[in-house]
C-alpha cells in the first residue's frame, strides 16, 4: 500500500479550513440576516403604530368637527329660549277684545313665533313638550313640584310649567313639570 502523500493531506486540511471560513461566514451572514430581520419588523411594528395613531387622530378630528357644527350653537339656542317663552307667554295673554282691535299686531305675533320655531328646527332644536298625564322621565323633565292629586298615580305629570328642548340627541333644557305624588 502506498503512503497518502503529505501533499493529499495538507490539501484535505486546507480544504477543510476553506469550508470551516465558508461556514463561518455562512454562520455571520445568517447572524447579520436574523438581525436584518428583527429591525425590519420593530420598523414595521412602528410603522403599523404610527399609521394606527394617523387614523385615530383623524377620527378624533371627524368626530370634534361633526360635533362643532352639531353642537356648536347650543349657547345661542340657549340663549334663545326665553325669547321663545317670553313669545308664547304674549300668545297666551291676548285676549279675544285685542285679537278684534289689532288683528295685524296679533298675526305679527304669531308669524315671529311660527319662524322662531321654523329657525329653531331648521338648526335641530326640537321641542319636548310633554301633557297632562303622561309619565315623568328624569332624562327629559324637571319636577318643579309634587302634590297629590286624586285620580292619578304617583310619577305622572300633573302640570306642564315650560316646555323643553332638544339640540339633536343632547338634552338643552329640561321641560319643567309638576309631578303627582299620589300613593295607592
Amino acid at each position: 500500500m502506498a503512503e497518502p502523500r503529505e501533499e493529499e493531506f495538507l490539501d484535505d486540511v486546507a480544504d477543510l479550513e476553506a469550508e470551516l471560513q465558508d461556514l463561518d461566514e455562512l454562520e455571520d451572514e445568517a447572524i447579520e440576516l436574523d438581525e436584518l430581520k428583527a429591525e425590519r419588523d420593530e420598523y414595521k411594528d412602528r410603522w403599523m403604530r404610527a399609521l394606527a395613531d394617523a387614523e385615530n387622530s383623524r377620527k378624533r378630528a371627524d368626530k370634534s368637527r361633526r360635533d362643532a357644527e352639531m353642537y356648536g350653537g347650543s349657547k345661542l339656542a340657549r340663549d334663545m329660549l326665553p325669547v321663545y317663552d317670553n313669545m308664547k307667554r304674549a300668545m297666551e295673554a291676548i285676549t279675544e277684545e285685542q285679537k278684534a282691535a289689532a288683528p295685524a299686531v296679533i298675526e305679527g305675533i304669531e308669524l315671529t313665533m311660527r319662524e322662531l320655531l321654523n329657525v329653531f328646527k331648521k338648526h335641530g332644536l326640537e321641542m319636548i313638550a310633554p301633557e297632562v298625564g303622561d309619565k315623568f322621565d328624569p332624562n327629559q323633565h324637571e319636577a318643579m313640584f309634587e302634590a297629590p292629586v286624586p285620580g292619578t298615580k304617583a310619577g305622572e305629570i300633573i302640570q306642564v310649567s315650560a316646555e323643553g328642548f332638544m339640540l339633536h340627541d343632547r338634552l338643552l333644557r329640561p321641560a319643567k313639570v309638576g309631578v303627582s305624588s299620589m300613593t295607592g
